[in-house]
């Protein structure tokens, strides 16, 4: 593993983190702001995105190890499982939603809120990066 493939690895991880950190806070929130339906939505929709990001990781990592083992071969063969669990996100999604819409009666705007703690945990990561390069810049 080069330092590019350990870099990448690390900062995946952090955003599985923030994700998680972001859905309980915004879970905490909600529950002061709003009351414990939407910070139950809340932190329904962190935990999805969570698994959402897992999933889809674990998607393209297959992507990649299939790709370079199969590479001298004319058509390339792919397991079900792997469509399967891609297509799974979407069923998670899909379930969840019926099921807050259907049973529950959970804000589904609590839920999508929830779900943005993976874009906010990106955009945070994003920006951790840009100002570590922009000081190692100053520094050097």
């Amino acid at each position: 593993m080069n330092g590019a493939e350990f870099f990448d690895e690390r900062a995946q991880q952090r955003v599985e983190k923030l994700t998680l950190a972001l859905g309980f806070a915004g879970a905490i929130a909600a529950l002061f702001w709003r009351g414990w339906p939407e910070a139950a939505g809340v932190m329904l929709g962190g935990i999805v995105a969570w698994i959402n990001f897992r999933w889809l990781r674990r998607f393209v990592g297959w992507i990649a190890k299939l790709s370079l083992a199969q590479a001298g071969q004319e058509t390339p063969r792919m397991p079900n499982r792997i469509f399967l669990q891609m297509f799974g996100r979407y069923a998670l999604l899909g379930v969840a939603l019926y099921v807050m819409l259907m049973r529950f009666y959970w804000p589904v705007v609590a839920f999508v809120c929830g779900l943005f703690a993976l874009v906010a945990a990106v955009l945070l990561e994003v920006l951790g990066e840009v100002v570590l390069a922009a000081g190692r810049r100053m520094l050097a």
